[in-house]
């Protein structure tokens, strides 16, 4: 079967930045199971996946655009530390804020006694990412994965 939009796709894969650096692998793990076309991938990695069978085996490379973005200036903010009354502070923690665009994840990128910056942007914003992909299994989706806009089973975090 080949896959397209709407096919439920197991694989493996490994993501590495630009520089080689693996990111995140499901090699030696339990394979990821996703329905395609409901953008759980990145568009980038969804559209390589079309076309492909079981079984195969490929890389592709995926420029920010197609993955997390470009990085946004306006999502680094510097915000008083009073904001965070009670709270101890550190770099590296990530929370929901509310913005002017709604609920928004965070993270400290850095901090004084005055002022807290912020970071509203993916931590992969203007990355290029690497893939390696292994197909392990390609079907066609239930009525009910279809109505919910998810793979069940083993591998994709919906075993309802």
């Amino acid at each position: 079967m080949t896959i397209t939009s709407d096919s439920v796709v197991t694989l493996h894969y490994t993501v590495s930045a630009q520089d080689g650096t693996q990111l995140d692998s499901s090699v030696d793990k339990e394979p990821l199971t996703v329905l395609l076309g409901k953008r759980f991938l990145i568009e980038g990695l969804e559209d390589a996946l079309e076309g492909k069978e079981k079984g195969e085996q490929f890389s592709v490379s995926v420029e920010p655009d197609k993955a997390y973005g470009q990085r946004a200036d306006e999502l680094v903010q510097q915000v008083p530390r009073n904001m965070f009354e009670g709270m101890d502070v550190e770099v590296g923690m990530s929370f929901r804020a509310t913005t002017d665009q709604g609920e928004q994840s965070v993270m400290v990128i850095d901090t004084s006694e005055e002022h807290v910056v912020i970071d509203g942007n993916h931590p992969l914003a203007g990355v290029p990412l690497s893939f390696d992909v292994e197909v392990v299994d390609v079907r066609e989706p239930t009525a009910e994965e279809l109505e919910h806009g998810h793979a069940h089973g083993p591998g994709s975090g919906n075993d309802h």
